[in-house]
């Protein structure tokens, strides 16, 4: 079956007795490589990226707007609203373009971010490690 945003998402930040190493095995593929807001990261660095908004992030909401997939081809729009573990909240606007793997996990995936609401160090919260 393949991956979905949301379902990625929700195992990666909204599930913390899951595992990241499975996870991440998941959702992307072994050479998965993300660019967020113009800066690439491969695998491990994305795992890093991860694990930080793990320390993070408390509880979530998902909302997908738009989904569209013709494989291997996915492009969607979202927006995530966090409560963080210091209790403070933060909501982010992605459009998410990406390619999945003959598997369905994502073998590489674009995306732009736009902070709606939250305290200014958070507007980098979509790539911080």
């Amino acid at each position: 079956m393949a991956t979905t945003i949301a379902s990625a998402l929700t195992d990666l930040l909204l599930t913390p007795e899951l595992p990241l190493a499975t996870a991440i095995d998941r959702h992307f593929a072994p050479d998965y490589r993300q660019r967020t807001d113009g800066v690439w990261a491969d695998r491990a660095e994305f795992t890093s990226h991860i694990a930080h908004l793990r320390t993070v992030v408390a509880d979530g909401v998902i909302h997908v707007h738009e989904e569209v997939a013709e494989e291997p081809v996915y492009a969607e729009r979202h927006t995530i609203h966090v409560v963080k573990v210091d209790g403070s909240t933060t909501s982010h606007e992605v459009y998410v373009f990406a390619e999945r793997a003959p598997d369905g996990r994502f073998v590489r995936l674009e995306e732009v971010t736009l902070m709606l609401a939250g305290a200014e160090a958070d507007r980098g919260l979509g790539s911080a490690r």
